[in-house]
Formats: C-alpha cells, structure tokens, sequence
C-alpha cells in the first residue's frame, strides 16, 4: 500500500549509482510474452466459442485484466469519496466554531477523521496511479508483441494494404494510445460519480441555487457533444494521413539508390511535404477543435459560481460563513472533474481510434490461410 518495497532499491541509490543489475526483475504477469500468450488464450477460446460475432479486442483486453481493473477501480472510488468529505468537515468545523457542536470534542473528532481521510486519500490516488500505469504498460506490451507477431504472418495482399510503416505506427502511436487509456478509463466514470455527489453537498448549503449550477454543468456537456464528434472525426483522418505519409517516407528510404540515380530527390521531397501539409491540415483542426473545448470546460466553474450566487441574491437565500465556505470548497470538487473532461474524451477518442485501426490489422489475411 505504501511502497515500502520500494525502499531497499532508494536505500542502495542513495549509497551508490544504480546499475542495470541491481534492478528489480519483472514478474511474470509483467512480461510480454505471457501476456501475449494469455491474450491469444483468450482469443482462440472466442473464436470457438459458439457465437458468430467477431471478438473484440477491447473486451477480450478487459477480460484478461479484470481483476486488475476491479480493484483499481475501488481505489479510485475510495479516493473519490474521501476527496469529497473535505466540504462535509469543512462546514462541521465552522459550525463548532459558531457554538453549534453536537458533543464536547467534537473538534478534536473532526480533526482526526480529517487526517485518517487525508492519508486515505493520498495512498488510493497513488495505489490508483500506480495500478493503472502498471496496466497500461502490460496492455501495450501484449500488443506490441501481437503486432510483431502479426506481421510475421501477413499474406502478400495484406502487405500491400498495411506497409512497413502503417505496422511501426501501430506500434508507436496506437499501442501507445491505448496503453495511455486504462489511465483515464476509470475517469470516465469517477467524473460522473464526483459531479453528483458535489451537487449533492452543494444543494445541503445553498439550496434550490444549486439548480443553476445544474443548469449550467448541463449546458456545458451539451455544448461539447458536436465538438466531441468532430474530434473522433479529424483524429481518424489525421491517422490516416500519417500512415500514408509514413509508407511514402519509407519506400523513400528503401529506394534511396534508385531515387539519387535517376535525380528524383526533388520530386519525392515536394511529395512528402504534400503529405505533411495534409497531416498537418488534420492535426491543427483536431487540436484548434480541442482548445476550444478545454477553453469550454474550463470556463464553466467561474459560470457555475456566477450563476449559484446570482440565483442566492434573487432567491433571498442567505448566505453564512458555513454555506460560503462549503460552497467554495465544493466548487474545487466540481473544477477537477470538469476541466479533465476534454483531455478524457480526446484520451477516449485516440483510444477508439486506435482500437479500430489495431483490430484491423490483427483480422489481416495470413499466410497459412491461403
């Protein structure tokens, strides 16, 4: 839980430069072939299965590391949940302070349910951090070693469609990606989870106000469902565009000779930097269409506390010490969740894209199917 196993290796650093030997051995469900060996397992047992849809990769992916997504998942709960009693401790402190208290140390109480929530928090965001990343680099090394695999076996057509430098973005790009995922797959949710238990807080200070806040999350969300669409657009064009690119790029480089007999140096050269004005093309709209919608999300939080206290002056709510201060600590559970939802759905959308392109390649004709 704490890393402690981590010491001994800090221990020897500290007293001497670390070498290649002195670090510590993968485990086996770390190393690449036995995850590749437990992807194909998993592969073969739906291929018989007596279905007739394709398997999908995702799913097959998810089954193999289940257990390991569950019980990061509950950390990243647990980390929810404790971030989200600060507001709750916050207002039961201000109400001691005002002569309100429920029993004589109640402060003394409060303190330390705030600490043992503070060290629950912090060790779940770092065993949430270290689950995941951990997941991500075992998917990324399964389908690596799947794509090399793959293309050992690709027929003579199938090479035709997927050259030598579509199979080198796969590895680099989209396998990649998709290890980056697991990382933000748990933000899809949690994102959801900590809205509504932060409009839950925000209703017990303010009341009816929150609706505006409501409102304007929804409007927010709303606003961002066209612009989500045309990112998962522009990404897959922008892929498409640097494979094209990366197998000019690479019949260059192995027809260097004839290139430099026959002087066709200028021509290749205006070529690829025709498919890199295309590449870029896609790539400045991907990215101008993202720094709108993070300028979107980020925006929001200012809205919302706008609109909350517009509502409270309208409404004759009256506004305390307790009810301010629980709202403003809320409002920095509600800011998190927020302005991370552009980077989850542009995370997202790489990973979709990057799923569709890999499976693809991994249904390709083989040799032996011929």
């Amino acid at each position: 839980m704490s890393f402690w196993w981590l010491n001994p290796l800090m221990k020897m650093g500290y007293e001497n430069p670390l070498e290649d030997k002195d670090m510590l051995l993968l485990g086996a469900t770390d190393r690449a072939q036995n995850q590749y060996s437990m992807l194909m397992d998993k592969l073969n047992c739906k291929k018989q299965s007596p279905s007739q849809a394709t398997p999908s990769l995702f799913w097959i992916i998810v089954s193999c590391h289940k257990r390991a997504i569950v019980v990061s998942g509950f950390f990243t709960l647990l980390k929810v949940l404790t971030l989200s009693t600060g507001p709750i401790i916050l207002k039961a402190f201000i109400n001691v302070s005002l002569g309100k208290g429920t029993f004589k140390y109640e402060g003394y109480a409060l303190a330390a349910l705030l600490f043992v929530c503070k060290c629950c928090e912090s060790l779940s965001e770092r065993q949430w951090y270290f689950r995941t990343r951990r997941l991500g680099l075992q998917v990324r090394s399964l389908l690596s070693a799947a794509i090399y695999k793959k293309q050992q076996k690709l027929s003579n057509a199938a090479k035709t469609k997927h050259s030598s430098g579509q199979i080198m973005n796969y590895v680099t790009v989209d396998a990649y990606r998709i290890g980056e995922f697991p990382y933000w797959f748990h933000q899809t949710w949690t994102t959801s989870v900590q809205l509504c238990i932060a409009l839950a807080i925000l209703y017990n200070a303010v009341g009816a106000a929150m609706i505006s806040s409501l409102v304007v999350i929804i409007l927010t969300v709303l606003c961002n469902a066209p612009l989500a669409r045309f990112q998962h657009k522009f990404q897959s064009k922008l892929m498409e565009a640097q494979d094209v690119r990366l197998k000019a790029m690479s019949e260059s480089l192995v027809h260097m000779k004839v290139l430099k007999l026959y002087a066709w140096e200028g021509h290749f050269k205006k070529v690829i930097e025709g498919l890199r004005e295309v590449e870029y093309k896609w790539l400045s709209a991907f990215q101008l269409w993202r720094a709108y919608n993070s300028f979107l999300f980020w925006a929001s939080p200012a809205l919302v506390s706008v609109a909350t206290f517009v509502t409270c002056y309208l409404l004759k709510i009256p506004l305390d010490a307790s009810n301010v201060f629980t709202f403003v600590a809320t409002l920095r559970l509600v800011q998190d969740p927020v302005r991370t939802i552009p980077d989850v759905i542009a995370v997202v959308i790489q990973a979709k894209v990057a799923f569709t392109r890999i499976s693809k390649f991994l249904d390709a004709p083989e040799l032996n199917e011929q």
